[in-house]
């Protein structure tokens, strides 16, 4: 899972290295290539049935999809929009978009710890904004709050077809994702401007950043507790500010650090403290 996260985390520091690729072909690029990635390794995985699979998903299967199309949309827009640090720390805000949806669309309970965590993040979001206003980079971090969003109505229509016994698999859903992104993105993208050099490292993102983690995070799901995946997920944040930080000499801001610092232990104090309640 560190690998998974480490993986991840590579987005930014390569979208950093492009030479023409802009905004929504960059978009189309990497959610091409993770079409094409995941079109041959989840038949390795899962066998010819995947397919089988796709054909007979109902209308959670396709809300799923179209989810996921968002969020590889809107990350890479987001990228190219504003800083690597500001849509990774807006992005972390998923479990708790997750928390606050699920509690008014399937009556979960939410746990006191998380209302806090859900205020402390909410005040390290809001000081990063404040120090964005006029900067010209509030419309990218505005444009990755639709990935956790989008997230959490993945993840609130999965647990509600789990319950009514008719499950999503999530990973055929990456695929068709995948694929409604890029068709939606290529009308955006022409005339396409990419030197080769650009779509080599989009197709490197679509295989190693996306497609490669994907799998690799179900594995994953399938031997850790949720958690600890969570916890383990985070990681993600601090290795793609630290690339970004290294490789493109992106630095953060301090109110981006600051904020950064209190929705990142926000989130870790509440993984901690459920974990401890359930042991």
């Amino acid at each position: 899972m560190v690998a998974v996260a480490l993986m991840w985390s590579t987005a930014g520091v390569i979208t950093r290295q492009l030479d023409h690729a802009r905004s929504f072909e960059v978009t189309f690029w990497r959610s091409f290539f993770t079409f094409a990635s995941l079109l041959v390794i989840l038949p390795v995985f899962q066998g010819r049935g995947v397919f089988e699979k796709i054909r007979r998903g109902g209308a959670s299967f396709w809300i799923s999809s179209l989810c996921w199309s968002v969020m590889f949309t809107a990350f890479m827009v987001a990228l190219t929009l504003t800083s690597v640090a500001n849509v990774l720390v807006t992005m972390a805000l998923g479990p708790l978009f997750t928390a606050l949806l699920a509690r008014i669309v399937i009556g979960h309970r939410i746990a006191p710890r998380t209302w806090v965590a859900i205020v402390v993040a909410g005040v390290g979001i809001a000081s990063m904004y404040s120090g964005q206003v006029g900067g010209g980079q509030l419309g990218g971090t505005l444009v990755a709050l639709f990935v956790p969003l989008a997230g959490a109505v993945n993840w609130t229509v999965s647990q509600r077809s789990h319950a009514s016994g008719k499950g999503i698999d999530l990973v055929p859903a990456v695929l068709i994702g995948a694929a409604l992104s890029a068709l939606a993105t290529l009308p955006l993208a022409i005339p396409l401007r990419a030197s080769g050099h650009d779509v080599a490292l989009l197709a490197g993102l679509g295989l190693v950043q996306l497609a490669i983690p994907c799998v690799l995070s179900v594995l994953c799901a399938r031997v850790l507790k949720a958690p600890e995946i969570a916890l383990l997920a985070l990681l993600e944040i601090v290795f793609g500010v630290l690339l970004a930080w290294v490789g493109a000499d992106e630095v953060p801001s301090r109110a981006v650090l600051a904020g950064g610092a209190l929705v990142i232990g926000a989130l870790g104090v509440n993984e901690v403290a459920g974990w401890r309640q359930r042991a």
